[in-house]
């Protein structure tokens, strides 16, 4: 009996898959962005300094046109900095920005990915614009994200916040990559 009972209900939902009007529409928004593109300002020079800091000058790296720097290795010329710079961008783009932000020695929070590629959250700035990054920090998720936090799934403190901020500036130069500036190791 239980074995007709099972049979029924598992033909009724195969039957149901095949006769149903609702069908899924693809996503057309594939890899998914963040709603927020912010409009906050982040300066370039500074972003530099702070990355060279925390590499001890001794990477050489490329910088786009919203602050995500990407580690590259030494020695390249300037059109092999910009293709392996460009490639990372895109395998961490491409799988899904998976972000580490640490806090740093000097006040700021590093973001990091699953490649290397980098963002600077400068904590002034941050802190000047807390109330906007407050209001619109859930925007910085993508379409379906959940990330589980200590105050649980998408719920964020300060840190968690400013990261989700520093994290749209990846997703604004991965969208429409654009190379500022080859930075080189110290020598």
């Amino acid at each position: 009996m239980k074995k007709a009972i099972f049979t029924t209900i598992l033909t009724m939902g195969l039957l149901s898959g095949l006769f149903s009007q609702k069908k899924e529409e693809p996503k057309d928004d594939f890899p998914p962005v963040p709603r927020w593109e912010p409009a906050i300002a982040i300066p370039q020079d500074r972003i530099i300094d702070r990355l060279n800091y925390y590499a001890d000058g001794k990477k050489d790296f490329v910088v786009f046109r919203n602050g995500t720097c990407v580690l590259i290795q030494d020695g390249l010329n300037d059109e092999e900095a910009k293709s392996e710079a460009l490639g990372t961008l895109s395998k961490i783009f491409n799988y899904h920005p998976d972000m580490n932000p640490l806090n740093m020695d000097d006040g700021n929070i590093l973001i990091q990915y699953n490649h290397p590629a980098y963002n600077v959250v400068l904590t002034d700035i941050a802190d000047q614009n807390m109330e906007r990054i407050k209001e619109r920090h859930l925007e910085a998720l993508t379409r379906d994200e959940v990330l589980m936090t200590p105050q649980g799934p998408n719920k964020f403190d300060e840190f968690g916040m400013k990261a989700l901020w520093g994290r749209c500036y990846f997703f604004m130069d991965a969208k429409n990559p654009v190379i500022t500036k080859i930075v080189r190791k110290k020598t």
